[in-house]
């Protein structure tokens, strides 16, 4: 399992940052994850957004075979972003999400089930996953399959208005040992969505006046992801990704990232990264349409438009006993500019953009 140690290896150096270096869904160890527990807490604040809340996750192993995973995320959000405070008031609500997963290894594969829940006030999503990791060529390579089921209801609040969504996504990756110090990723993820696709509050303009939005109830979404990391020696490591999404909405959409982490001294860990992205609007994207079509948007999040996005990461490790237990406390910030390339701002008629920032503390039990 060559892959998997060197992967074990150049993830520990990144202090556990796991999800930076795959795609979702992408390939993972093949081995029973350590029992952990985390307790985060986290902010976001953009775009006349503000969402806080705690999250917490607790793994335990059951024997050499088995572990079990539960979860619970909230989000206390203040929404008083663009499309609300031109089209109705703001306001305030909960998300809360739960997460349970089992994974189980047999042989050189690990089988992950998981099912999750997220509920708001006026929409409840849920949702089963289903992966599988297999290491092949004596280890060298580790071939992942992974499909999610998704069933989202969806309301308006005091309005009386429901409807349904059903959600299928499809993933493949592999990662490969290139050479003892550098690791390759590829990963593509197929997707398609059936139901209520919009949001039943928000509004699109036809020669200024308001109307409905609509867009169509079916959507098949495509995204190829490239990956690789390298450790440069003395405890530095350097990443860098590259993504192409696409949909038959006409959307097509570029994502860049390279980040750089490093040791200093035995017990603090410094991560650094830089991403763009960029993307085309969707076909029935109109910011004032003169005419009206079947289908039509003003979600700013279908048109074209621009982000980047810095970060950083650092985390001290606090405690260790060796054999027993270690605690590692980790702080992130990451910055986010977003500019849009059609969408106007009706209050001024220029074209929108705003910052935004992702602040998080994590402190982790391993044991």
């Amino acid at each position: 399992m060559a892959a998997t140690s060197l992967w074990r290896r150049l993830v520990r150096l990144l202090g556990g940052f796991v999800g930076s270096l795959l795609a979702a869904g992408g390939a993972r160890a093949v081995a029973l994850p350590d029992n952990v527990g985390e307790a985060m807490a986290h902010v976001y604040s953009g775009g006349g957004v503000t969402a806080s809340g705690p999250a917490l996750l607790v793994r335990k192993n059951l024997g050499d075979r088995f572990s079990i995973t539960g979860s619970y995320y909230a989000d206390f959000v203040s929404n008083a972003s663009i499309d609300v405070v031109t089209t109705a008031s703001p306001y305030r609500e909960t998300r809360n999400a739960y997460g349970l997963g089992l994974n189980y290894v047999v042989r050189d594969s690990l089988i992950t089930v998981a099912a999750a829940t997220s509920r708001e006030p006026d929409y409840i999503a849920d949702a089963l996953n289903v992966d599988v990791a297999q290491d092949v060529f004596g280890g060298m390579t580790t071939v992942s399959l992974g499909f999610t089921r998704g069933w989202d209801q969806v309301g308006k609040t005091g309005e009386g208005f429901f409807d349904t969504a059903d959600h299928w996504r499809y993933r493949i990756g592999a990662t490969q040992v290139l050479t003892p110090n550098w690791l390759m990723s590829a990963n593509f993820e197929a997707i398609s969505d059936d139901g209520y696709l919009g949001n039943p509050y928000r509004v699109a303009l036809v020669f200024g006046a308001a109307v409905p939005e609509s867009v169509p109830r079916t959507r098949s979404s495509r995204a190829f992801q490239l990956r690789a990391i390298g450790d440069l020696g003395e405890r530095n490591v350097v990443r860098g990704a590259y993504r192409y999404f696409w949909d038959n909405w006409g959307i097509n959409a570029h994502t860049f990232e390279l980040g750089y982490a490093r040791y200093f001294g035995k017990d603090w860990m410094a991560d650094g990264f830089v991403r763009y992205h960029m993307q085309d609007g969707a076909l029935f994207f109109s910011d004032n349409a003169t005419s009206d079509t079947a289908y039509i948007t003003r979600n700013r999040q279908l048109s074209s438009f621009n982000d980047v996005g810095l970060g950083f990461n650092l985390a001290y490790t606090a405690k260790t006993v060796p054999g027993q237990y270690s605690v590692v406390v980790t702080g992130a910030v990451e910055f986010m500019n977003f500019k849009f390339s059609e969408f106007t701002d009706v209050r001024t008629g220029q074209l929108y953009s705003f910052n935004a920032y992702l602040a998080q503390l994590l402190v982790s039990v391993t044991f």
